[in-house]
């Protein structure tokens, strides 16, 4: 049997990391997309150290560039005709109004239109996996911030004032209606689940000032906990099947009124297909869809 191939997006630290090295002990060859490659490099090594018999293979990503995206997904088809699990991981905190080469509030950019144009141009080689593995699996990091979320088009591309947190927490939302519509329109035996890690100790709050952060850290949990919940959700045997599913590392787990309104899916999944240039999917009905909100307890860790 071939060994399952997963590509995770900024897996070289926190919980992009921990998934890695969880992936890599269970034998699946793990592909690290990121936008430092002296730091995957470094994530490599470690995992090579942790796991000598691993596959592991780097690749450069920035989601903050269509082209970056395209370049990737082009260097990615001339090593593999298929991909088993898509990790959606990678993300970024503002804490000032910056901007994607493409000209979107980068948070935006980064954390929700990046992804929806790596998935999409990605989903041939996961359809491809199909016939070969059986499934193919699409994992998006989300957040409980999506609460504090509004869609704002206006801000798409920025706006004055600025507000990080509103940024950030908008493109969460978008993170878990981008789940909850692709759901609805995945071929069949491509699934697609979306999780809650917690408050973890990871890069993404590298901006905050050193006091704040020092603060937060007395909340905030490992990535390898997350991780355990990215691993099982990308390969365990229990969530065969499953989509649409939205879970959650810690309490509390509630989905947003916006996030659960299917006319602002569609109506988000349409604008974004607009902005990232592509086709979007048509909607069908054929996978077993997993309840909005999936508890704790549903994973087996």
């Amino acid at each position: 049997m071939m060994k399952k191939i997963a590509l995770i997006t900024g897996a070289n630290s926190g919980i992009g990391l921990a998934t890695a090295l969880d992936l890599a002990r269970t034998g699946v060859t793990v592909c690290l997309a990121c936008r430092n490659m002296a730091k995957a490099e470094e994530a490599r090594q470690q995992i090579l150290q942790a796991v000598p018999t691993a596959t592991v293979e780097l690749y450069q990503l920035d989601l903050a560039s269509f082209d970056s995206i395209h370049a990737m997904v082009d260097a990615f088809k001339q090593n593999h005709k298929c991909l088993d699990v898509l990790i959606n991981n990678a993300g970024t905190v503002a804490l000032k109004q910056q901007f994607t080469q493409d000209g979107f509030e980068m948070q935006f950019g980064v954390n929700y239109l990046g992804p929806f144009l790596l998935t999409h141009l990605l989903l041939p080689l996961l359809e491809a996996a199909v016939p070969v593995s059986g499934e193919a699996r699409i994992i998006h990091v989300a957040s409980i911030a999506h609460m504090l979320g509004q869609l704002n088009q206006a801000s798409f591309r920025g706006e004055t004032p600025y507000s990080s947190v509103g940024a950030y927490a908008q493109s969460k939302l978008g993170n878990l209606m981008f789940n909850f519509a692709l759901a609805r329109r995945l071929p069949k035996g491509v699934t697609t689940q979306a999780f809650h890690p917690g408050g973890v100790d990871s890069e993404i709050w590298r901006d905050l000032p050193r006091l704040v952060y020092l603060l937060l850290r007395l909340f905030l949990i490992s990535p390898e906990r997350a991780g355990i919940m990215a691993v099982d959700l990308a390969v365990g045997s229990a969530h065969k099947g499953e989509t649409g599913g939205y879970y959650s590392v810690q309490w509390p787990r509630p989905i947003s009124r916006i996030a659960r309104d299917l006319n602002k899916q569609n109506w988000l999944y349409d604008k974004s297909c607009e902005l990232a240039g592509i086709t979007g999917l048509n909607a069908v009905v054929h996978q077993k869809e997993k309840p909005l909100l999936a508890t704790s307890t549903d994973v087996h860790f």
